[in-house]
């Protein structure tokens, strides 16, 4: 059997589920090789924790992928989560070129509620739309593919709207875009899958109380599905299932505020993907 090797590129926080100790287990799990590249290692991630700290390794990359090249090492797909600046969106740029078979996979995580996280600015976001428009299959919010595009956020909308948001980020180069937070009614989200061919929309219950590093579980959960052979539409289901059953595992643990208790979840997403 052809094993699929996968490289991730983000955040490591050593206490905290999110980023990294999200994406590596439930990739994984997916029985997809999954290497890594730090962009930063936190003590723990910045919801929540006082604090904490943090070293950007923005610099090393440069030679990590230097060596990767010499040893001729290659991915099958890319897969990048929280970048911490412009530089390491330009790094990252290059690793995919130089060392990527298959797929990009960019989930942008710079923006939610309608604002930019506080680190970046507009700046930033312009940096950011090269990486998405060259991509393969972008993953934002709402709140990032309007920065993307221009559109105007509204907490408000309805189906031409998010359509609306879909078309321009196809019509700036997006080969495929997975559309996450799309919610019409107040108990429920879903998903868009769009390329310029298709349009799917996948509906499930939405939860009051929210949980952090669910975008992250999302993102690793489609990416792992995916590279299983299924198609978006199915990878997109499959990940917000299993990110719905991981909320459902944490919500009654109020001591578990820090991330989703994923791992005993993981048999069950792999028998998803069957």
């Amino acid at each position: 059997m052809d094993t699929k090797r996968i490289l991730t590129i983000q955040d490591i926080s050593c206490v905290g589920q999110c980023s990294l100790t999200v994406a590596l287990p439930i990739i994984s799990a997916c029985g997809v090789e999954t290497c890594i590249l730090p962009s930063a290692v936190l003590s723990t991630h910045t919801a929540g924790f006082t604090g904490f700290t943090v070293r950007d390794l923005a610099d090393d990359m440069p030679a990590i992928e230097k060596h990767w090249v010499k040893e001729g090492i290659f991915f099958d797909a890319v897969y990048t989560g929280y970048l911490g600046s412009k530089e390491q969106i330009d790094y990252v740029s290059s690793i995919i070129k130089n060392t990527c078979k298959g797929p990009a996979i960019i989930d942008p995580a710079m923006a939610d509620n309608g604002k930019l996280y506080p680190a970046f600015d507009m700046a930033y976001v312009n940096e950011m739309k090269k990486l998405c428009f060259s991509a393969d299959v972008v993953l934002p919010n709402i709140t990032e593919a309007c920065f993307l595009t221009g559109v105007e956020y509204k907490e408000i909308y309805d189906e031409s709207y998010i359509k609306g948001i879909v078309n321009a980020l196809l019509a700036s180069g997006a080969k495929a875009v997975v559309l996450t937070g799309v919610g019409y009614t107040p108990d429920t989200t879903g998903v868009v899958v769009a390329t310029k061919d298709s349009y799917y929309y996948y509906r499930h219950h939405r939860y009051a109380k929210s949980c952090h590093g669910t975008g992250d579980v999302y993102a690793s959960a489609f990416v792992g599905a995916y590279m299983n052979g299924r198609s978006m539409e199915d990878a997109a289901r499959i990940a917000a299932d299993f990110t719905v059953k991981c909320m459902e595992n944490t919500l009654d643990d109020a001591s578990h505020w820090y991330g989703v208790k994923f791992e005993p979840i993981l048999k069950q997403l792999s028998q998803m993907i069957g």
